[in-house]
């Protein structure tokens, strides 16, 4: 069971944020992100997004810190990876 999670370096809503996921299940990281009192409402398709101010929490949580780059290839080998579905139906960025 191992929960990842990149630098704040995203910006967004006039902060920087994180992205975490897990490379075993939806579960296990819902399970991790309600620890650290992250909201649901954080989730976005296959990863939760993390405000600085809670980076470090996460870390000494045990999630182990990676490069975004790391964060895409995880969830792609997991099976994990949702994509965003544009409006016009075809998947996006």
């Amino acid at each position: 069971m191992t929960v990842y999670i990149d630098s704040p370096d995203w910006p967004g809503h006039g902060r920087l944020w994180a992205h975490m996921v897990s490379d075993t299940s939806y579960d296990e990281l819902h399970d991790f992100a309600a620890a650290l009192g992250i909201p649901p409402r954080a989730f976005e398709r296959d990863h939760y997004d993390v405000i600085a101010d809670r980076h470090s929490q996460a870390l000494d949580a045990g999630a182990v810190l990676v490069t975004s780059r790391e964060i895409v290839a995880l969830l792609h080998r997991s099976g994990l990876r949702r994509r965003k579905i544009s409006r016009l139906g075809r998947s996006g960025g």
